[in-house]
């Protein structure tokens, strides 16, 4: 087989989409680990909503510092806050579950004391109101390598546990997953054949999941490899594949975020 009949396999799609932006209501509110705590929004605005992708992200708009819900508007050079007005703080979030039947938009947050989003969430309640906006497209990947290698820490399990969601039967997945504590472990459903792997911090901050993909045994066939952590950690972990010949396209690696707040 010749590398150009390889890369005909493996066709990943990219999709855009309309933004819109929405005004959505609290339906429910679920704590399911000490660190992740659920939200599940709805309302008439989320009619038209759509996500192709996994590890698509709209961006939501949290109250300000008034309690204040201050939306942008899209004008002919993008987002514009009205003027005289705190506009609202704004994150990107990922879209754990869409059910168009029932009008609810599921997404999970990571609870770690600090920042408007996670502050909004932990006292989140029926009834408040956020903004959402997008997703603005979905890079949706080739449905047909032999295994899927899904790497991240608590940011990346919403990513995670969508793509295990979606997944058929007969697909072949690897999850490697680093948390808080053991309490954090959630559960994962899927059709597809899944070995997931745990990594607990516990207080701690060290190298877990490069330790766990190093020692990884040889995979046989196509793997796709898809990471989120760190921002600096995901682009070493990227760049340790490439060095062992893992082809750009069949790795997506994603800084979900910052430890360091100066990086570009």
């Amino acid at each position: 087989m010749t590398a150009a009949d390889v890369m005909e396999r493996h066709v990943h799609q990219r999709l855009r989409h309309d933004v819109v932006l929405r005004r959505l209501d609290v339906l429910r509110v679920e704590r399911i680990t000490p660190h992740m705590q659920r939200v599940t929004l709805g309302g008439a605005e989320l009619r038209g909503f759509r996500s192709a992708a996994p590890d698509d992200h709209v961006k939501l708009f949290f109250p300000n510092r008034d309690g204040e819900l201050v939306l942008p508007r899209l004008g002919p050079n993008g987002p514009e806050f009205p003027a005289g007005r705190e506009p609202s703080p704004m994150r990107d979030y990922t879209p754990r579950h869409h059910d168009t039947a029932r009008g609810e938009l599921v997404v999970d947050f990571v609870l770690h004391g600090d920042g408007p989003a996670s502050c909004w969430a932990e006292q989140a309640a029926p009834g408040q109101c956020i903004g959402a906006g997008g997703p603005r497209g979905s890079h949706v990947i080739a449905s047909d390598f032999d295994r899927y290698v899904l790497i991240g820490d608590e940011t990346a399990l919403p990513a995670i546990g969508r793509w295990l969601d979606e997944m058929p039967a007969g697909m072949n997945a690897t999850v490697l997953v680093e948390i808080p504590g053991a309490a954090d472990r959630q559960v994962l459903f899927s059709r597809a054949n899944v070995e997931t792997h745990w990594f607990e911090r516990d207080g701690t901050q060290g190298e877990t999941l490069e330790h766990a993909l190093h020692g990884l045994p040889a995979i046989e066939g196509d793997c796709f490899w898809w990471i989120a952590t760190e921002s600096s950690r995901a682009r070493g972990m990227r760049q340790w594949l490439e060095q062992r010949g893992v082809p750009k396209d069949w790795i997506k690696a994603t800084g979900y975020w910052k430890a360091d707040p100066n990086e570009d």
